[in-house]
């Protein structure tokens, strides 16, 4: 059977950037799972209803292969199937699933932004990356606590999701000044705080998030600047606890030159990495709803607050080929 219209139209929008960043990636997932549930059509059996949904869930997380969200939040709903023993019983568990997420992803950030901003001393200049909704959340907080004074946020090349971030801070009120990407070490000797969210956590602290976040890290380690990471815990990947290393998404190289530019001088190759790795020595902390944490913490995380265990990880690398395993 198909796809309700809702559902391929989040999976199209996570797929071409429409929907942007990790946390609304993974709320956006399990709304799609919650719409998927709620719109069903088909016979009313348990195993079909479970195969309808495990499809729905691959359909998902084959949108984008880097931003752990995405999986963390789909396989969240999809373990709501575990045990079920009528189809009713199943879909509403999907939905309920589904519902819980989205609450707890917004809680998660209100609780972030809360000790984010305890961390930025009063009269402060930040210095942002990309667009986070916890990251803006954390400025937004300490500014109206006194704490920042001025925002440096960068276009983030190629797709400027900076200028969204512009955008939310200043209907925050914050004062904030965009600049080109290039021109983080510039003004890093200006900045007091470099403030970022994050797509993927590793096992080991390191990073994954919007090409160029590593340097300013290390812009930001040269000026001895802090280096803050807003992530909520379904960011932390529990793949890495057994030594699979995240995939790096590469997009169109489209996005980077135009398609006339290309035309104009074939067999030149351009490389659009959407994500690069920032190593825990380059960041002072990650703020989580748990509370925040040096980066070589984070395999805590993990284990003791999520509950992932090498036996707990049953899909290893092949997350697309093994969800069945979810639901057993």
């Amino acid at each position: 059977m198909g796809y309700p219209q809702k559902v391929l139209q989040i999976a199209d929008d996570i797929k071409t950037m429409r929907i942007r960043g990790a946390g609304r990636i993974a709320r956006s997932a399990a709304e799609a799972m919650k719409h998927a549930a709620v719109e069903y059509n088909g016979n009313p059996y348990l195993g079909e209803f479970k195969e309808y949904m495990v499809n729905v869930a691959k359909l998902l997380i084959s949108t984008r292969p880097t931003a752990v969200s995405l999986p963390n939040a789909v396989i969240y709903v999809l373990r709501s199937l575990k045990g079920r023993g009528s189809f009713e019983d199943a879909r509403k568990a999907v939905i309920s699933y589904a519902e819980e997420f989205i609450k707890n992803s917004e809680e998660a950030v209100k609780k972030i932004s809360e000790m984010g901003a305890k961390r930025i001393k009063e009269g402060s200049i930040v210095l942002t990356h990309c667009h986070s909704t916890a990251a803006v959340e954390v400025i937004a907080k300490a500014y109206r606590e006194g704490r920042v004074l001025k925002v440096y946020n960068t276009e983030t090349r190629p797709f400027l999701q900076g200028r969204i971030t512009f955008a939310h801070l200043r209907k925050y009120g914050v004062p904030v000044v965009q600049i080109p990407d290039s021109a983080v070490r510039y003004i890093m000797d200006e900045v007091d705080y470099v403030v970022v969210g994050a797509d993927t956590v590793t096992s080991n602290g390191a990073v994954v998030n919007k090409i160029g976040t590593s340097q300013v890290a290390l812009a930001a380690r040269e000026s001895r600047v802090r280096v803050y990471v807003a992530a909520e815990s379904y960011k932390f990947s529990p793949l890495t606890l057994i030594g699979e290393l995240v995939k790096i998404e590469f997009r169109d190289p489209e996005e980077v030159v135009p398609h006339e530019w290309l035309e104009r001088h074939p067999g030149v190759r351009v490389l659009n990495p959407v994500f690069d790795v920032t190593p825990p020595e380059y960041i002072d902390a990650i703020i989580t709803e748990y509370g925040v944490l040096p980066p070589q913490a984070a395999i805590l995380i993990l284990v003791d607050k999520l509950g992932w265990t090498l036996d707990s990880i049953k899909y290893s690398d092949n997350i697309l080929g093994n969800l069945e395993k979810i639901i057993e």
